[in-house]
């Protein structure tokens, strides 16, 4: 409690402009690459400036607390981010560009020139990425003749049924970009890759479209926390 006559506390907190130019974030990247940067500096690029008392590198750590760091932030939406003090709608749409071109730029490193030979292979592309999604997501592998990748590409999201998987998207991108085959992917929010009996009978019907439009179904591999099933491994195509 302040006694009479007593002056309010002035707090300082310098906004980046007023740092020493060879702290702030943004020399630095230009110096010394992005590489060099903590988390919390490349977030508050992004974010360019903070809020009154609070530098964009104040906000961006707090960001990183509350979200308990990058993952928590890929897994928030960007209508959540903007209502956070400070971010509003422009800076969350920044953000989230930036972590989903980072995750297109890690895919595309992954599967460029890459050839599948084995249902590891396919988890181990996704795993990282799909294991700590909180819904139902399904995408597709398309290969060439050679089980080379051509490309990977998101199908649906949501509670996996037949009305979301319908043969047109499934196989959409496999007959515009001329694939001899796909392999079908899809994550479990509860981390237990066991198959469901409506994971069995869409797989079934795929299969089926896909002989229709002379497209090999290779595979389907359902993604959990650290582990998978492959469903032709297990007999269940």
């Amino acid at each position: 409690m302040r006694g009479k006559g007593e002056e309010t506390p002035v707090f300082y907190a310098p906004k980046i402009k007023d740092l020493p130019a060879d702290a702030r974030p943004r020399e630095r990247l230009l110096r010394d690459g992005p590489e060099s940067l903590s988390d919390a500096e490349l977030l508050a690029i992004l974010l360019r400036t903070g809020i009154k008392g609070t530098s964009a590198l104040d906000l961006a750590n707090r960001l990183l607390s509350e979200y308990r760091g990058l993952l928590g932030l890929v897994q928030a939406s960007a209508a959540e981010l903007s209502r956070k003090k400070g971010v509003g709608q422009p800076k969350a749409c920044q953000i989230k560009a930036a972590l989903e071109l980072g995750r297109r730029a890690y895919t595309a490193s992954r599967t460029e020139k890459k050839r599948i030979s084995r249902p590891e292979e396919v988890a181990e592309l996704v795993m990282s990425e799909m294991r700590y999604l909180d819904r139902e997501h399904l995408k597709v592998l398309v290969l060439d003749t050679k089980n080379n990748v051509v490309t990977l590409s998101d199908v649906s999201v949501g509670t996996l049924n037949a009305s979301l998987a319908h043969p047109r998207e499934c196989f959409k991108d496999a007959v515009r970009l001329g694939g001899a085959a796909v392999i079908f992917i899809h994550n479990h929010p509860s981390g237990d890759p066991r198959p469901s009996p409506e994971d069995i009978a869409l797989t079934r019907q795929l299969v089926q479209a896909g002989n229709v439009l002379h497209i090999e179904v290779l595979d389907h591999i359902i993604i959990g926390d650290g582990s998978f099933v492959s469903l032709k491994e297990s007999g269940l195509m």
